[in-house]
């Protein structure tokens, strides 16, 4: 069982779960460590205008999307599909203990609401009418994205 101030996340580096701390800062520690833009979005539930964000097309390398507030590896590369709504959009999470999901009922409007399970940062929201193999589309924000691309071979 792991340890209250721990969370077991997959890592793509290590190709296993691993046990990692929890990252909880004061609001002032997030508003240092994040853009103006990554703080609205993951600390403030914010979202950002459809088809500005930096992720909106697929790089053209393999590689991860990360958290951008503590790092977790969040979603590859081969599982981003056009959704044609303007926020990147993924079939599947690397693993499904690397995000956590709420009930959102903001806006009048009834949806799920996708965060990181480390550092509990908003990351946007999943919907049913998404793409086989999960028929999921994880509507994901860039400003809660960082990507790494994998080292050349």
């Amino acid at each position: 069982m792991p340890a209250a101030g721990t969370v077991t996340i997959y890592s793509v580096a290590d190709h296993k779960l691993i046990e990692v701390e929890r990252v909880s800062l004061s609001d002032a520690e997030w508003k240092k460590r994040l853009t103006p833009a990554q703080y609205n979005v993951l600390r403030r539930h914010g979202t950002e205008r459809p088809f500005t964000g930096e992720f909106c097309e697929k790089p053209k390398q393999a590689g991860v999307f990360k958290c951008a507030g503590c790092g977790t590896d969040l979603f590859v590369v081969e599982t981003k599909f056009e959704s044609g709504t303007g926020w990147p959009s993924f079939y599947e999470p690397i693993h499904p203990n690397n995000i956590g999901t709420t009930l959102d009922r903001s806006y009048g409007m009834v949806r799920t609401e996708v965060h990181c399970a480390r550092c509990g940062g908003h990351l946007g929201h999943v919907f049913p009418d998404g793409p086989p193999p999960s028929g999921l589309r994880y509507c994901i924000n860039s400003a809660a994205l960082v990507f790494a691309p994998h080292a050349a071979e």
